[in-house]
């Protein structure tokens, strides 16, 4: 499964839900009617869920998912993740990459010193960072090109501009 947004509140009275997408636009996430949602780490239980009309707003979606049509309803998914599976998702255009691609590599930098894996990516609002964890230590790499210097998720390699004692 590829989280590509969460779940943030009800909308209105009729069973609506207000959804962060985590795609480069909200119709990235639009375009998926089928869904999976869930709840908890590393592996939630995803609940199939179908989506039967949607909206953007402000950055954000407005769904109504088949099955909830109040306000008590839409509650129950307060906080979920939104995911499909891996291979519902086109695939990725030239010198692209899907952020969930990145979980695993290993990371060099440019000396070639093996600073860790990806265990995971987040968004500080401005851009993507990257949680590496290696040699006991997390280091929280921004996603730029300032720093990023060439992703190749076949040899399962990310290349940084980082120091390793930073």
């Amino acid at each position: 499964m590829v989280v590509l947004g969460r779940v943030l509140a009800p909308y209105g009275v009729k069973g609506w839900l207000k959804v962060e997408p985590f795609t480069e636009s909200p119709e990235g996430l639009r375009s998926f009617r089928d869904w999976r949602l869930g709840r908890g780490e590393p592996a939630p239980n995803w609940q199939p869920v179908k989506v039967v009309e949607s909206a953007e707003h402000s950055g954000n979606l407005l769904v109504r998912l088949e099955g909830c049509n109040d306000r008590d309803a839409a509650l129950e998914f307060c906080g979920m993740r939104v995911a499909v599976p891996r291979n519902e998702l086109p695939e990725a255009g030239p010198g692209e990459v899907y952020l969930a691609d990145l979980v695993g590599l290993r990371v060099l930098n440019e000396q070639g010193a093996l600073l860790g894996r990806v265990a995971g990516v987040f968004s500080n609002g401005a851009h993507e960072v990257l949680r590496v964890n290696g040699d006991g230590a997390e280091r929280l790499v921004p996603y730029v090109p300032a720093y990023v210097r060439g992703v190749d998720v076949n040899a399962g390699v990310l290349r940084v501009d980082w120091q390793s004692d930073w």
